[in-house]
């Protein structure tokens, strides 16, 4: 978690280089919708095993995601996102090749606080469903996928580089859920750096 520092010292600097940085026009039309694209540093991702002879073991890897997303802000200082993302993981260990493909389907919400028209830090909740596609060694192929509840929290800024396009930058911790790949069950998640670009638009 070498990287949090950095994040943090961000999020503290952004509203005050906002606030000398952006004259940002309160008449202009409303941009209540948006869509976006994100990236995705996967963190240390865990695949927690659970086999049926009870000796566990987790293994951690490293890896990229990308996502979706599409939102409103519905008030002032709440807005709704529905987000896909997909993500993917594998790991060698006691001779086995574990690999993982991951993709999540979420309903975000978040809380805000906008300064100088230019800077938004927020924190957030996600639920929804994930989709997880696990093989080991290449033989045993859970090829129909298993759907299980996913869950998240982030917290992050949005930072409006013009009245059309927002830079996001934010921190996540996501559950993806668990996997049964017969002799075992498997749980996976991540902690997650993420950045993106939002077009805004008015309907």
């Amino acid at each position: 978690m070498k990287k949090l520092p950095i994040f943090i010292t961000c999020m503290i600097a952004l509203p005050a280089i906002a606030d000398n940085y952006y004259d940002y026009d309160y008449n202009s039309p409303q941009r209540d919708n948006y869509v976006g694209i994100r990236l995705h540093k996967n963190d240390n991702i865990a695949f927690r095993f659970e086999p049926d002879n009870g000796n566990s073991t987790t293994l951690r890897d490293d890896g990229f995601g990308i996502g979706l997303y599409v939102g409103n802000r519905l008030t002032e200082y709440i807005k709704i996102e529905f987000e896909t993302a997909y993500t993917g993981g594998g790991q060698k260990k006691y001779n086995s090749d574990f690999n993982f493909n991951l993709w999540s389907n979420m309903l975000n919400v978040y809380i805000y606080k906008q300064f100088g028209g230019a800077v938004e830090p927020y924190v957030g909740l996600g639920v929804g469903v994930s989709g997880i596609w696990g093989k080991e060694n290449g033989v045993y192929n859970v090829s129909d996928a298993t759907a299980d509840m996913s869950w998240s929290a982030m917290i992050g800024v949005n930072f409006a580089l013009n009245n059309r396009i927002d830079l996001n930058l934010g921190l996540k911790y996501q559950n993806y859920g668990d996997i049964d790949m017969g002799h075992t069950s498997t749980e996976i998640d991540a902690t997650e750096f993420y950045i993106g670009a939002a077009y805004k638009f008015g309907l």
